[in-house]
Protein backbone atom coordinates (compact mmCIF):
# COMPACT_ATOMS: atom_id res chain seq x y z
CA UNK A 1 0.00 0.00 0.00
CA UNK A 2 1.30 3.49 -1.05
CA UNK A 3 0.11 6.73 1.01
CA UNK A 4 0.03 10.03 -0.78
CA UNK A 5 3.30 10.88 0.15
CA UNK A 6 4.48 8.13 -2.71
CA UNK A 7 5.25 9.42 -5.97
CA UNK A 8 5.48 6.76 -9.43
CA UNK A 9 7.38 6.57 -12.78
CA UNK A 10 5.50 4.85 -15.21
CA UNK A 11 7.68 4.12 -18.39
CA UNK A 12 5.39 4.04 -21.86
CA UNK A 13 6.33 2.48 -24.96
CA UNK A 14 3.74 4.42 -26.64
CA UNK A 15 2.70 1.58 -28.34
CA UNK A 16 6.15 0.34 -29.48
CA UNK A 17 6.37 -3.27 -29.01
CA UNK A 18 9.80 -3.72 -29.34
CA UNK A 19 11.05 -1.75 -26.70
CA UNK A 20 8.74 -3.10 -24.07
CA UNK A 21 11.16 -5.89 -22.69
CA UNK A 22 13.70 -3.00 -22.18
CA UNK A 23 11.31 -1.29 -20.08
CA UNK A 24 10.61 -4.10 -18.01
CA UNK A 25 14.17 -5.59 -17.69
CA UNK A 26 15.02 -1.67 -16.40
CA UNK A 27 12.27 -1.95 -13.94
CA UNK A 28 13.09 -5.18 -12.63
CA UNK A 29 16.66 -4.11 -12.54
CA UNK A 30 15.22 -0.64 -10.66
CA UNK A 31 16.32 -0.12 -6.84
CA UNK A 32 13.37 0.24 -4.27
CA UNK A 33 13.77 3.70 -2.74
CA UNK A 34 11.65 4.93 -0.05
CA UNK A 35 8.40 6.62 -1.36
CA UNK A 36 8.95 5.62 -5.17
CA UNK A 37 7.08 2.99 -7.15
CA UNK A 38 8.77 2.04 -10.52
CA UNK A 39 6.02 0.47 -13.07
CA UNK A 40 6.49 -0.70 -16.70
CA UNK A 41 3.98 0.47 -18.87
CA UNK A 42 0.85 1.70 -17.82
CA UNK A 43 -1.11 -0.68 -15.07
CA UNK A 44 -4.64 -1.52 -16.13
CA UNK A 45 -7.19 0.93 -14.36
CA UNK A 46 -10.70 0.41 -13.19
CA UNK A 47 -13.38 1.84 -15.85
CA UNK A 48 -13.88 4.42 -12.86
CA UNK A 49 -10.44 5.92 -13.02
CA UNK A 50 -9.55 4.75 -16.97
CA UNK A 51 -11.52 9.00 -17.88
CA UNK A 52 -9.35 10.81 -20.15
CA UNK A 53 -10.14 14.50 -21.57
CA UNK A 54 -8.63 16.23 -24.56
CA UNK A 55 -9.17 19.00 -26.45
CA UNK A 56 -12.96 19.51 -25.21
CA UNK A 57 -13.78 15.68 -25.59
CA UNK A 58 -13.94 13.65 -22.97
CA UNK A 59 -13.52 9.40 -23.13
CA UNK A 60 -15.07 7.46 -20.90
CA UNK A 61 -17.75 4.55 -20.07
CA UNK A 62 -20.16 7.37 -20.91
CA UNK A 63 -19.02 8.20 -24.12
CA UNK A 64 -17.47 5.04 -25.75
CA UNK A 65 -19.15 1.81 -26.87
CA UNK A 66 -18.05 -0.76 -28.79
CA UNK A 67 -18.86 -3.95 -31.60
CA UNK A 68 -16.39 -6.46 -33.02
CA UNK A 69 -15.97 -7.36 -36.98
CA UNK A 70 -15.57 -11.27 -37.75
CA UNK A 71 -13.66 -12.13 -40.41
CA UNK A 72 -14.69 -15.78 -42.03
CA UNK A 73 -11.25 -16.28 -43.73
CA UNK A 74 -8.96 -14.74 -40.41
CA UNK A 75 -11.13 -16.19 -37.40
CA UNK A 76 -8.46 -15.41 -35.30
CA UNK A 77 -8.08 -11.54 -35.95
CA UNK A 78 -9.36 -9.47 -33.09
CA UNK A 79 -11.00 -6.45 -35.47
CA UNK A 80 -12.96 -4.06 -32.71
CA UNK A 81 -14.55 -1.12 -33.89
CA UNK A 82 -15.11 1.37 -31.11
CA UNK A 83 -18.08 3.89 -31.12
CA UNK A 84 -17.27 8.09 -30.02
CA UNK A 85 -20.77 9.37 -29.39
CA UNK A 86 -19.50 12.65 -29.98
CA UNK A 87 -17.72 11.75 -33.44
CA UNK A 88 -17.11 14.60 -35.15
CA UNK A 89 -14.74 14.22 -38.84
CA UNK A 90 -12.75 17.69 -38.13
CA UNK A 91 -11.41 16.15 -35.16
CA UNK A 92 -10.77 12.75 -36.09
CA UNK A 93 -7.20 13.08 -35.23
CA UNK A 94 -7.75 14.24 -31.60
CA UNK A 95 -10.64 11.09 -30.85
CA UNK A 96 -9.11 8.78 -32.53
CA UNK A 97 -5.59 9.28 -30.04
CA UNK A 98 -8.03 10.55 -27.27
CA UNK A 99 -9.87 7.00 -27.52
CA UNK A 100 -5.86 4.92 -27.83
CA UNK A 101 -5.23 6.80 -24.84
CA UNK A 102 -8.62 6.04 -22.92
CA UNK A 103 -7.74 1.78 -23.93
CA UNK A 104 -4.10 1.96 -22.52
CA UNK A 105 -5.75 3.43 -19.09
CA UNK A 106 -8.49 0.96 -19.16
CA UNK A 107 -7.30 -2.16 -20.29
CA UNK A 108 -3.38 -1.29 -19.42
CA UNK A 109 -0.64 -0.45 -22.07
CA UNK A 110 0.41 -4.29 -22.72
CA UNK A 111 -2.73 -5.72 -23.59
CA UNK A 112 -4.20 -2.36 -25.29
CA UNK A 113 -1.27 -3.46 -27.38
CA UNK A 114 -1.19 -7.16 -27.76
CA UNK A 115 -4.70 -8.39 -27.57
CA UNK A 116 -6.77 -6.16 -30.07
CA UNK A 117 -5.28 -6.61 -34.05
CA UNK A 118 -6.94 -3.78 -35.58
CA UNK A 119 -9.06 -1.00 -34.09
CA UNK A 120 -11.14 1.93 -36.11
CA UNK A 121 -13.00 4.60 -34.11
CA UNK A 122 -15.83 6.01 -36.24
CA UNK A 123 -19.41 7.98 -35.08
CA UNK A 124 -22.60 6.54 -34.11
CA UNK A 125 -24.34 7.17 -37.90
CA UNK A 126 -21.84 4.60 -39.81
CA UNK A 127 -22.51 1.53 -36.93
CA UNK A 128 -24.34 -0.97 -38.70
CA UNK A 129 -23.99 -3.63 -35.51
CA UNK A 130 -25.47 -3.29 -31.70
CA UNK A 131 -23.26 -1.89 -29.60
CA UNK A 132 -21.91 -3.37 -26.57
CA UNK A 133 -20.93 -0.93 -23.69
CA UNK A 134 -17.05 -0.53 -23.27
CA UNK A 135 -17.04 -1.46 -19.65
CA UNK A 136 -17.31 -5.39 -21.62
CA UNK A 137 -14.35 -4.86 -23.63
CA UNK A 138 -12.18 -6.31 -20.89
CA UNK A 139 -13.92 -9.53 -20.69
CA UNK A 140 -14.60 -9.51 -24.43
CA UNK A 141 -10.78 -9.51 -24.96
CA UNK A 142 -10.01 -11.91 -22.35
CA UNK A 143 -12.04 -14.58 -23.68
CA UNK A 144 -10.91 -13.77 -26.91
CA UNK A 145 -7.34 -14.24 -25.54
CA UNK A 146 -8.01 -17.40 -23.98
CA UNK A 147 -9.66 -19.50 -26.91
CA UNK A 148 -6.59 -17.97 -28.77
CA UNK A 149 -3.88 -19.69 -26.51
CA UNK A 150 -5.86 -23.01 -26.32
CA UNK A 151 -6.13 -23.38 -30.07
CA UNK A 152 -2.42 -23.08 -30.61
CA UNK A 153 -1.00 -23.87 -27.32
CA UNK A 154 2.31 -26.22 -28.31
CA UNK A 155 1.55 -25.76 -32.06
CA UNK A 156 5.75 -25.80 -33.53
CA UNK A 157 6.62 -25.91 -36.94
CA UNK A 158 10.00 -27.68 -38.50
CA UNK A 159 11.65 -26.02 -41.20
CA UNK A 160 14.82 -28.44 -41.50
CA UNK A 161 13.57 -30.17 -44.77
CA UNK A 162 12.37 -27.21 -46.29
CA UNK A 163 12.58 -25.85 -49.66
CA UNK A 164 13.41 -22.39 -50.33
CA UNK A 165 12.57 -20.33 -53.49
CA UNK A 166 14.73 -18.10 -55.28
CA UNK A 167 12.54 -15.22 -57.03
CA UNK A 168 14.18 -12.80 -58.58
CA UNK A 169 12.57 -9.53 -60.75
CA UNK A 170 13.79 -6.69 -62.64
CA UNK A 171 12.32 -3.32 -60.93
CA UNK A 172 11.25 -0.33 -62.91
CA UNK A 173 14.44 1.67 -61.77
CA UNK A 174 16.62 -1.23 -64.01
CA UNK A 175 17.97 -2.74 -60.71
CA UNK A 176 17.04 -6.83 -59.36
CA UNK A 177 15.29 -7.97 -56.54
CA UNK A 178 16.23 -11.41 -55.68
CA UNK A 179 14.29 -12.75 -52.47
CA UNK A 180 14.69 -16.53 -50.84
CA UNK A 181 11.86 -17.44 -49.65
CA UNK A 182 10.83 -20.78 -47.56
CA UNK A 183 7.61 -21.00 -49.91
CA UNK A 184 6.10 -24.08 -47.69
CA UNK A 185 5.63 -21.82 -44.76
CA UNK A 186 4.11 -19.19 -45.95
CA UNK A 187 1.50 -21.17 -46.80
CA UNK A 188 1.17 -22.99 -43.57
CA UNK A 189 -2.59 -23.10 -42.34
CA UNK A 190 -1.27 -22.83 -38.69
CA UNK A 191 0.13 -18.97 -39.32
CA UNK A 192 -1.59 -17.46 -36.19
CA UNK A 193 0.15 -19.43 -34.15
CA UNK A 194 3.27 -17.32 -34.47
CA UNK A 195 1.73 -13.97 -34.62
CA UNK A 196 4.43 -11.61 -34.54
CA UNK A 197 6.42 -10.53 -37.63
CA UNK A 198 10.10 -9.21 -37.15
CA UNK A 199 11.31 -7.28 -39.85
CA UNK A 200 15.59 -6.25 -39.97
CA UNK A 201 16.42 -3.86 -42.65
CA UNK A 202 19.73 -2.69 -43.65
CA UNK A 203 21.19 -0.71 -45.80
CA UNK A 204 23.94 -1.05 -48.11
CA UNK A 205 25.77 0.82 -50.93
CA UNK A 206 24.21 -1.01 -54.25
CA UNK A 207 24.73 2.34 -56.03
CA UNK A 208 27.76 0.23 -58.70
CA UNK A 209 26.00 -2.80 -58.59
CA UNK A 210 22.16 -2.59 -59.82
CA UNK A 211 20.81 -2.54 -56.24
CA UNK A 212 23.04 -5.59 -55.15
CA UNK A 213 25.80 -5.64 -52.67
CA UNK A 214 29.26 -6.26 -53.97
CA UNK A 215 30.85 -9.57 -52.43
CA UNK A 216 32.79 -7.67 -49.18
CA UNK A 217 28.50 -7.01 -47.91
CA UNK A 218 27.24 -10.01 -49.09
CA UNK A 219 29.34 -11.64 -46.78
CA UNK A 220 29.01 -9.47 -43.73
CA UNK A 221 25.10 -9.69 -44.19
CA UNK A 222 25.35 -13.52 -44.90
CA UNK A 223 26.97 -12.97 -41.30
CA UNK A 224 24.39 -10.98 -39.62
CA UNK A 225 21.72 -13.55 -40.85
CA UNK A 226 23.80 -16.38 -39.42
CA UNK A 227 24.46 -14.76 -35.91
CA UNK A 228 20.86 -13.93 -36.01
CA UNK A 229 19.96 -17.78 -36.81
CA UNK A 230 22.12 -19.22 -33.99
CA UNK A 231 20.36 -17.42 -31.32
CA UNK A 232 16.54 -18.45 -32.19
CA UNK A 233 15.49 -21.87 -33.45
CA UNK A 234 11.94 -23.16 -34.96
CA UNK A 235 11.37 -25.14 -31.58
CA UNK A 236 11.30 -22.56 -29.79
CA UNK A 237 8.76 -20.31 -32.05
CA UNK A 238 10.66 -18.33 -34.22
CA UNK A 239 10.45 -18.80 -37.88
CA UNK A 240 12.86 -17.47 -40.61
CA UNK A 241 10.51 -16.58 -43.51
CA UNK A 242 13.50 -15.63 -45.51
CA UNK A 243 14.79 -12.55 -47.00
CA UNK A 244 14.78 -9.44 -49.92
CA UNK A 245 17.33 -8.05 -51.50
CA UNK A 246 17.27 -4.97 -53.48
CA UNK A 247 18.10 -1.39 -54.40
CA UNK A 248 20.43 -1.27 -51.71
CA UNK A 249 18.76 -2.73 -48.78
CA UNK A 250 18.42 -6.37 -47.78
CA UNK A 251 15.24 -7.25 -45.72
CA UNK A 252 15.22 -10.19 -43.06
CA UNK A 253 11.79 -11.55 -42.22
CA UNK A 254 10.98 -13.74 -38.84
CA UNK A 255 7.82 -15.02 -37.59
CA UNK A 256 7.26 -15.32 -34.05
CA UNK A 257 5.14 -16.58 -30.87
CA UNK A 258 6.65 -13.84 -28.67
CA UNK A 259 8.12 -10.62 -29.23
CA UNK A 260 10.03 -9.94 -26.33
CA UNK A 261 13.18 -12.17 -27.35
CA UNK A 262 13.55 -11.23 -30.95
CA UNK A 263 13.54 -7.37 -29.55
CA UNK A 264 16.66 -8.11 -28.01
CA UNK A 265 18.48 -9.99 -30.74
CA UNK A 266 17.62 -7.24 -33.21
CA UNK A 267 18.88 -4.85 -31.03
CA UNK A 268 21.63 -6.49 -29.98
CA UNK A 269 22.71 -6.79 -33.76
CA UNK A 270 21.62 -3.58 -34.53
CA UNK A 271 24.39 -2.09 -31.92
CA UNK A 272 26.96 -4.70 -32.95
CA UNK A 273 26.63 -3.98 -36.61
CA UNK A 274 26.57 -0.21 -36.71
CA UNK A 275 29.50 0.90 -37.57
CA UNK A 276 29.07 -1.25 -40.72
CA UNK A 277 25.74 -0.37 -42.18
CA UNK A 278 22.44 1.29 -40.95
CA UNK A 279 20.16 -1.32 -39.45
CA UNK A 280 16.58 -0.43 -38.74
CA UNK A 281 13.85 -3.02 -37.54
CA UNK A 282 9.84 -3.18 -36.95
CA UNK A 283 8.07 -5.56 -34.62
CA UNK A 284 4.40 -5.73 -35.16
CA UNK A 285 1.48 -8.17 -34.66
CA UNK A 286 0.29 -9.83 -38.10
CA UNK A 287 -1.71 -12.95 -37.37
CA UNK A 288 -2.45 -14.40 -41.38
CA UNK A 289 1.17 -12.67 -42.37
CA UNK A 290 -0.35 -11.17 -45.02
CA UNK A 291 3.23 -8.93 -45.26
CA UNK A 292 4.47 -12.26 -46.98
CA UNK A 293 1.22 -12.52 -49.60
CA UNK A 294 3.38 -10.66 -52.39
CA UNK A 295 6.07 -14.01 -52.04
CA UNK A 296 3.17 -16.70 -53.17
CA UNK A 297 3.63 -18.53 -55.87
CA UNK A 298 0.12 -19.31 -57.84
Amino acid sequence: MFDDNTAELILTADGSVKNIVFFEELINCAPTPANWKFTALKPMLGIENAKIEMDNYTFDSDSLSFYSIDHKNYPDEVDIVVIHNDYNEQDKSTIINGTFLFLDNYLGELNSVTTIDNMSVISKDKTDKELIPITKLKDYLIWREKEFVEKYSGVRYNTKNDEHSILETKLESGNKLIAVINTPLINWDRKASHPWVATMVIKYDGSKNNGMPNKRDYAALHEIEQSILEEIKDEDGYLNIGRQTANGEREIYFACKEFRKISKIYYKVQNEYARKFELNYEIYKDKYWRSFEKFKIN
